[in-house]
């Protein structure tokens, strides 16, 4: 466990636009310039971007309007995994307690630190000019006394910048930020406060949803180095659409895909399969099924979903149109080998067969060279898989 302390020794790091940044330092004649990675869907946006309104999951036609100088590049997938990795290496000169809880973010602790490098301040100011210098890349940081405060701090303190909260001073820094900062509440909550006339943290504070206003405060999570997740997932956005059976089948075996992959690439299954539905009213829901066997097989993977997808969606007959859906598996055991039986080719000691023999043909020759037709055909091909799976966690 990190060492405690009531200083503000947390510091979440969290590297600016990365993909974007990225491909600015590759070609520095986009740098400056408003980019976007991706092509028929904006992947990510430079900040130069962002300021015309172009953001990820944006369409490339949309971006296109709203940033007639827009310049779209591919994405250098292998290069963005090289590159955080550099970075979260750089984090752990200076304590061995870093938290990665993204591709390009993580909490550290300092606390046993400052006898070294001077106070959480100082050395955050040193983190910030060594991944600048040996990697190249922008990286705003928050510090604070808690990881909801520092990640409420870093976010404050983009573009590239720094920003210390105080113990003495934390109701002071909260009081006017919008309440979409902290860390948890998401659009319907956010919705559901503006009604009420809820906007900033500080009227939060002073309203009966207060507990969610001193959370940031509160907060007494530890930085947890290298945890083995309990659970591995996948999400898609995919703007308003109708959940027809050809919609559901794509998306759903697609993510099943991924899920399942990263599943066998452990040695690893699970008992619990959950799925989440986003209606285009932002309602959002989840719907589970433990079964006595784990799952790792993609097809399984996909049954499952699909009918727990059916049975969110007969729950709610008045949402007509979805914008996202997603799949994750959890109760993970280890799973290097299925005993094989002889029942015939849907059950799932077949199935795993097969993938595994998917699996082996990806490792040679790349993601796109096999997989199920449902799915490598699908629509959902259009976005690399390279790019969704930097941001899922480990297993």
């Amino acid at each position: 466990m990190a060492p405690t302390t009531a200083v503000p020794s947390i510091l979440h790091a969290d590297l600016d636009a990365f993909y974007a940044s990225v491909e600015q330092l590759l070609d520095p004649a986009l740098r400056g310039r408003p980019i976007a990675v991706g092509g028929g869907v904006v992947l990510a946006a430079s900040y130069e971007a962002k300021r015309y309104g172009v953001h990820g999951g944006m369409a490339g036609v949309r971006a296109r309007q709203l940033c007639p100088g827009l310049t779209f590049v591919k994405g250098h997938f292998s290069e963005y995994q090289r590159l955080a990795d550099e970075v979260m290496a750089v984090f752990a000169d200076f304590t061995p307690f870093v938290q990665r809880i993204s591709i390009d973010e993580a909490f550290l602790d300092v606390a046993g630190a400052i006898h070294l490098f001077g106070p959480p301040a100082t050395i955050a100011q040193q983190l910030r000019a060594r991944v600048r210098e040996q990697v190249g890349l922008p990286v705003s940081v928050g510090v604070a006394r808690t990881k909801s405060l520092a990640k409420i701090a870093s976010q404050v303190a983009k573009p590239d910048g720094l920003v210390v909260v105080h113990p003495a001073h934390e109701r002071e820094f909260l009081d006017p930020l919008p309440v979409g900062l902290i860390w948890g509440v998401g659009p319907v909550t956010r919705q559901q406060m503006a009604d009420r006339g809820i906007h900033t943290i500080g009227q939060l504070a002073d309203s009966p949803w207060h507990p969610l206003a001193v959370a940031p405060t509160d907060d007494v999570r530890k930085v947890r180095t290298n945890p083995r997740a309990g659970s591995v997932g996948a999400q898609s956005a995919f703007g308003r659409r109708f959940p027809t059976d050809e919609l559901l089948t794509s998306v759903l075996g697609h993510l099943a895909d991924r899920v399942a992959g990263r599943l066998r690439a452990k040695d690893r299954a699970g008992r619990t399969v959950t799925v989440r539905i986003r209606f285009a009213s932002m309602r959002s829901i989840t719907r589970s099924r433990t079964g006595p066997d784990p799952v790792a097989t993609n097809l399984t993977l996909t049954e499952i979903a699909v009918a727990l997808v059916r049975q969110g969606l007969a729950d709610w007959p008045d949402e007509h149109q979805i914008s996202l859906l997603a799949i994750s598996v959890s109760k993970l055991v280890d799973q290097p080998a299925v005993q094989l039986d002889l029942l015939g080719p849907n059950t799932d000691s077949t199935r795993w067969a097969v993938d595994h023999s998917l699996d082996a043909v990806r490792k040679r020759f790349g993601r796109a060279a096999v997989g199920y037709a449902g799915v490598a055909l699908s629509a959902m091909a259009g976005v690399p898989d390279e790019f969704r799976e930097l941001a899922e966690h480990e297993l």
